[in-house]
């Protein structure tokens, strides 16, 4: 897809994920990112970072955030 090319859906609006581990899930979006062609959806596509102590006295955590998703697997409701 071409850097900057007009995606079917804009910030704010409803989607329906179509396909995927979500699939059947609704969300608004939040953020586009035209050179990749991904949207970020409120509540959808939750993933895991796992962060490692730097010292002895600092603790490991497990940090959840929401990931992009592709435009096509979206579908405007």
């Amino acid at each position: 897809m071409p850097k900057g090319q007009k995606l079917h859906v804009k910030i704010g609006d409803n989607v329906k994920i179509i396909s995927g581990f979500d699939k059947n899930k609704t969300g608004e979006i939040t953020k586009i990112y035209r050179n990749t062609a991904k949207v970020l959806v409120k509540g959808v596509n939750f993933k895991f970072k796992h962060i490692k102590p730097n010292t002895e006295s600092d603790v490991g955590e497990i940090k959840q955030f929401e990931a992009p998703i592709h435009h096509s697997n979206v579908k405007l409701i």
